[in-house]
């Protein structure tokens, strides 16, 4: 087993053209993890303090449900997983992703789109979410992003 998987959610489109990329790149298998309840325009709004997203950020132990359950995590060795980054993490959506498979002895790299923030502490953040995987360093892929340089950041991990 030395498959390779990119696991993303995208509120926007933005995370899923990133990941998208890396997947083509790399050979890898493409899942998309959704929301069971799609995210609105009016529930990304984090200026305002009773949007969803800003309620789930507030709350360490929200759990948004999840569209479904069958990334086949069990075939892959390593996993990609891709978010944008809200309020300076991983959306609470990526625990709820990380909590219903089991990780043990997987790798997982994280990586995530952002409009001004870094990736912060995202993978002590997410360590609890799945604590007998090995989560690596992130980084953003923001931007268009050369095949060269996505198999090349591969190839490093």
């Amino acid at each position: 087993m030395n498959k390779t998987l990119v696991a993303y959610f995208s509120a926007t489109g933005t995370t899923a053209r990133a990941a998208t990329a890396l997947a083509s790149a790399i050979g890898a298998d493409l899942y998309e993890i959704r929301p069971a309840a799609a995210y609105t325009r009016a529930d990304l709004d984090w200026h305002r303090k009773d949007s969803r997203s800003s309620l789930e950020m507030r709350d360490p132990s929200c759990r948004p449900a999840l569209a479904d359950q069958d990334a086949g995590i069990a075939d892959y060795e390593r996993i990609f997983l891709g978010f944008p980054i809200w309020w300076y993490t991983a959306p609470r959506i990526i625990q709820s992703f990380l909590e219903s498979y089991d990780f043990s002895k997987k790798i997982i790299i994280p990586f995530a789109t952002s409009g001004g923030s870094g990736m912060g502490s995202v993978a002590q953040d997410l360590a609890s979410s799945c604590p007998k995987a090995t989560i690596k360093a992130g980084r953003l892929l923001n931007g268009r992003l050369s095949e060269d340089l996505l198999r090349q950041w591969f190839c490093e991990q």
